[in-house]
């Protein structure tokens, strides 16, 4: 099982993924900021990580459906993980682009409360977490993008980097 989508041998969808876990989180993180204090610069934070999370998500997708679609077996347990893992995806890509369209406009005049936001984001992250063990599973336990080295080759890789340092 491999990576279809690579740059110099690297799995093009892990180098991405953490861009929308990341602009998730500061979504989460801002809204409530702006709940506590009010301040309009933390609405706009949230907003716009908000915005870029979802670009992000949307970017980080397309390698990685095309690594599930012909990296990796059909018949395979990681077909099945990567099918979950994609479509558990899907959910807070829906729930942070709705909470984008809700606050679409209220840039130069945040709404009095973002509860609905952070509600939404709440979920989206939690999914988006649950989606991410799933993502750690094909790549710690199923091997997905890894490429597996024999035990002896990895020692004498090993042993030749220590005596060069």
């Amino acid at each position: 099982m491999y990576s279809v989508v690579k740059v110099s041998e690297h799995p093009v969808h892990s180098m991405l993924v953490g861009f929308p876990i990341t602009l998730y989180s500061i979504t989460l993180a801002a809204y409530i900021a702006f709940t506590v204090g009010n301040d309009p610069f933390w609405f706009r934070v949230g907003f716009a990580a908000n915005v870029a999370g979802i670009g992000m998500a949307v970017i980080a997708a397309i390698p990685g459906f095309f690594d599930w679609l012909m990296g990796i077996p059909a018949h395979s347990e990681a077909k099945g993980t990567g099918a979950r893992h994609g479509a558990l995806n899907l959910l807070p890509l829906v729930l942070f682009t709705a909470d984008a369209w809700v606050y679409d406009g209220y840039w130069n005049v945040p709404p009095s409360s973002v509860a609905l936001g952070i509600g939404l984001a709440v979920i989206g992250l939690s999914v988006t977490l649950v989606a991410g063990w799933l993502g750690r599973i094909m790549v710690q336990d199923q091997h997905v993008g890894i490429t597996l080295v024999p035990q002896p080759a990895r020692i004498d890789y090993i042993e030749d980097h220590r005596r060069a340092a």
